[in-house]
């Protein structure tokens, strides 16, 4: 049997929909408008591959190796792309993170690369690269980890096939060590956003291993 502090709250709901189903406490429609007070114009941002193809777009995750502390860091999560461009045919890649678009990953897809298993896992690659993701060139060991096989291979596939492209563009190995600081000079891309970011998340990240699964970068 329901007590009566039970009771009270129901009646007094009860009361308070009858009062509001009274003519009388209906809001008066007055026709009025009422202007906005700030109008904001639709703004296009350039991200500086708008005259490049997309060669591939797989969803990944990316690590670079903290020389300093000796250990593995995440980059970001995001879209991991090999671009070509429309004129000169150059071809880099290039990853974003998700939502900020910030760049985690900015170089030329050269020959010398050589992508490597990282402790014998099917999902991750390792591979040196000379990096102008922040700006300024540096010397980055990367590991990037998807969320299946099919996409590692995918990825590994693309990533070759534009090894070659490129070789063939530079002349063969001979004429590589030439023409790579002229390659390297010209992967700035325009990125407001990245340059407000101020510096790498201070959280430290784990290793990534083959042996622990990665739920955020598997494949619905």
């Amino acid at each position: 049997m329901a007590s009566t502090e039970d009771k009270e709250p129901l009646e007094h709901a009860s009361n308070e929909e009858a009062e509001e189903s009274k003519p009388g406490a209906e809001e008066e429609d007055t026709g009025a408008e009422v202007a906005p007070i700030v109008k904001l114009d639709a703004v296009s941002v350039s991200t500086g591959e708008e005259n490049e193809d997309v060669l591939i777009d797989l969803k990944a995750k990316l690590y670079r190796f903290d020389k300093d502390g000796n250990q593995w860091k995440e980059r970001g999560m995001g879209q991991v792309k090999l671009l070509k461009h429309k004129e000169t045919a150059k071809i880099r890649l290039v990853m974003r993170q998700n939502k900020t678009l910030k760049i985690c990953a900015n170089h030329t897809v050269l020959p010398s690369i050589t992508l490597q298993e990282h402790q014998g896992s099917d999902k991750t690659w390792v591979w040196h690269a000379s990096d102008f993701a922040d700006g300024e060139l540096k010397d980055e060991l990367f590991c990037i980890r998807f969320g299946n096989v099919e996409n590692a291979q995918a990825f590994k596939t693309a990533f070759e096939d534009a090894q070659k492209e490129m070789s063939v563009k530079l002349g063969g190995d001979g004429g590589e060590a030439e023409k790579v600081t002229e390659l390297l000079e010209e992967l700035k891309v325009v990125d407001k956003e990245a340059a407000k970011a101020e510096g790498e998340p201070k959280k430290k990240a784990e290793e990534p291993t083959p042996e622990k699964k990665d739920a955020s970068t598997e494949e619905k």
